[in-house]
């Protein structure tokens, strides 16, 4: 692409050198700051569309934040293009709705792979090739939440690319297709709906960079259908903070296998 500067990445305005080797994805452009304040000597080094960048360190390492918007296309450029700036190692935060009933608002959903019910996957790979998490970010993610005290879930997790479709699915004119295949997600124990893991871990396979997820749950529809207690919770700094543990444990383990 010669859309831009030289160097300079099209949509999310960073070059080499301005980014980390360990990235956080957050979907809201809002969080970046939030998230930035737990680095050390963290700057703002790009605003660009949905795509806010923050650089610092973390132990000493470089180590950077950027928000990808919502679902699998944008998070999509902005893996290819952060890791055309060095990048190697992401860690996606988010949000999701429960699916299991023990799963409550504020728990932790750790994804071990995602269900590709999303159309971005599909233009990287066939769609009987796996969504699957990098396994030494998702360890160390279950540590981090071990480490933190955190109540946390770990398994698959649904993708979509409608947010509505999800909550009001009786009102699309593929009803029939969303609610049957919703019902055979939580029969194989998806732990969680959101909208950008399997792309990020799809793309992540096909640039051979690791890449993994995790969620706050802000609720669970499916214990409301129930009657079941169903807190909403809102604030994600409890999966912030599993995030940055998370990647405190890589930059040493990394260290230790001389990465």
């Amino acid at each position: 692409m010669k859309y831009a500067e030289e160097g300079l990445q099209y949509h999310i305005g960073l070059r080499q050198g301005e980014v980390g080797k360990y990235v956080i994805l957050p979907g809201d452009p809002k969080r970046c700051e939030k998230i930035a304040k737990h680095f050390d000597d963290a700057k703002l080094v790009a605003d660009s569309r949905e795509y806010v960048t923050y650089t610092g360190y973390l132990d000493g390492v470089k180590v950077s934040v950027t928000s990808t918007g919502i679902g699998g296309p944008s998070a999509s450029i902005a893996l290819e293009e952060l890791v055309r700036c060095g990048a190697d190692t992401f860690l996606r935060v988010g949000t999701c709705g429960g699916m299991q009933t023990e799963i409550m608002g504020g728990d932790i959903v750790i994804a071990t792979g995602a269900v590709r019910m999303e159309g971005t996957s599909k233009e990287y790979a066939p769609i009987e090739y796996p969504a699957v998490a990098d396994l030494d970010i998702t360890n160390a993610l279950v540590k981090a939440a071990k480490t933190l005290k955190e109540t946390y879930h770990v398994g698959v997790v649904q993708c979509k690319d409608a947010f509505y479709g999800q909550h009001e699915p009786s009102t699309k004119p593929v009803s029939y297709e969303l609610e049957n295949k919703w019902e055979a997600w939580k029969r194989m124990g998806c732990k969680a709906s959101e909208m950008e893991s399997a792309a990020l871990f799809i793309v992540g396979s096909y640039l051979n960079v690791r890449v993994g997820s995790s969620f706050l749950v802000v609720a669970n529809q499916e214990r409301e259908k129930l009657g079941l207690e169903n807190p909403v919770v809102h604030d994600t700094e409890a999966a912030i903070k599993v995030t940055v543990e998370a990647i405190r444990n890589l930059i040493k383990a990394d260290k230790e296998a001389g990465k």
